[in-house]
């Protein structure tokens, strides 16, 4: 009787080890059809990049990446989150690009018992009232990159400035960044369709209003074809452009030229000088060819993110709270240097003012002008009451 006791005592504690390293699911939802899909795709390639550098594991337990597009469309999103959680048996979601699919995703992934890593959008509402346990965002809060540009704009002394983003959630929330630190006159505020492509009624407002400078916030494909038509209108070389996800490593093969010199704020680039970050580019554009952007480091450091909590845990992800607070030590080093959570599980970190240029193999990215705020947090903190 004591040897069949002691024989289930064994037993028992090996079948929970074998369950704790069950192969971990990871669901990564992003954009990867349609003029943005480039963003989506250096989301899904960062992360999976670094899996593939950690051995094919995440905190020691064997992963699988599970991939799927969201179209761009809140409820074709919804439908493929659900299905990560209910079918698949996901412990993460890693995604979105865009706010207005994070916004509808958030609550099927974090009902169902996933952890939603966000390594793009990051809306203003949960930073602040509505942020949630079960929430981390590897970017920032949304205002934040155009904030550097109202910046400064201020501190360079513009006085007039004409301001444009797609009518969305983070449109809007990034005209309310740049507003924020920019005193000056706006001239005009003109929202435009997400994806729209052609600006030529818009250039002939600008060319009308003479502003001291334009922010625009128009990413992926919008970003691309806005940029080569102010160069073809002739207002690049009179009316300085801020931007942010306007020129980036995701749009500059293919703006080139027509980008050069072009402003955009960011919390990294190519060429931020720390050790980790130089392997990563040397290693990303190894591996596809291509000079990453802000989408893919992001989702590179998401995956050292859950690494960093999956070995405070032993590999467990059943012990929520556990786990929880081993993703808000945010235990790793980050690509982009300083990087630590806030208590709504958006990120302090530093930002910087970059410029395009054309590097000496011919290949184009942003460069670090200078830092513009130094462990910034973001200004909707004070509303969360994180329950």
């Amino acid at each position: 009787m004591l040897a069949a006791v002691a024989a289930c005592a064994l037993v028992a504690p090996a079948q929970a080890q074998d369950k704790v390293q069950e192969k971990l699911k990871v669901g990564v939802i992003a954009t990867l059809s349609g003029p943005p899909a480039v963003l989506g795709q250096q989301i899904r390639n960062g992360f999976q990049l670094a899996v593939k550098q950690l051995g094919g594991k995440l905190g020691g337990r064997d992963v699988e990446v599970l991939v799927q597009d969201d179209e761009l469309k809140p409820d074709i999103a919804v439908g493929k989150v659900k299905a990560f959680v209910d079918r698949d048996k996901v412990d993460f979601v890693v995604g979105p690009v865009f706010s207005n699919i994070l916004q509808a995703i958030v609550k099927p992934a974090t009902d169902g018992g996933a952890i939603l890593i966000s390594p793009n959008a990051g809306t203003s509402n949960y930073a602040g009232r509505d942020c949630n346990p079960n929430l981390f965002v590897t970017s920032y809060q949304n205002d934040q990159m155009h904030e550097i540009s109202g910046k400064h704009a201020q501190d360079s002394g513009k006085k007039t400035a004409f301001i444009m983003a797609p009518n969305y959630q983070a449109g809007k929330d990034s005209l309310a960044g740049f507003k924020r630190y920019f005193k000056g006159e706006i001239l005009d505020e003109v929202y435009v369709p997400l994806n729209q492509l052609d600006y030529s009624a818009e250039l002939s407002k600008i060319a009308a209003a003479k502003p001291e400078v334009v922010f625009v916030f128009l990413p992926g494909g919008m970003g691309v074809n806005f940029v080569k038509q102010y160069r073809q209108a002739g207002l690049a070389d009179t009316i300085p452009v801020f931007s942010t996800f306007t020129v980036d490593e995701s749009t500059l093969p293919a703006q080139q030229d027509a980008a050069l010199g072009f402003f955009a704020g960011s919390n990294w680039a190519p060429n931020l000088d720390t050790p980790q970050n130089k392997a990563f580019v040397a290693a990303y554009e190894k591996e596809y060819g291509a000079v990453p952007a802000t989408y893919a480091f992001q989702s590179y450091d998401a995956a050292l993110l859950i690494d960093s909590a999956l070995k405070a845990t032993k590999g467990d992800t059943k012990d929520r709270d556990a786990l929880r607070a081993a993703l808000r030590k945010a235990d790793f080093v980050s690509l982009r240097g300083d990087f630590k959570y806030n208590t709504n599980n958006y990120p302090i970190q530093d930002f910087y003012l970059t410029k395009v240029a054309k590097r000496a193999d011919g290949k184009y990215q942003t460069e670090i002008v200078e830092k513009v705020f130094d462990d910034y947090a973001d200004p909707y903190v004070k509303d969360c009451k994180m329950k």
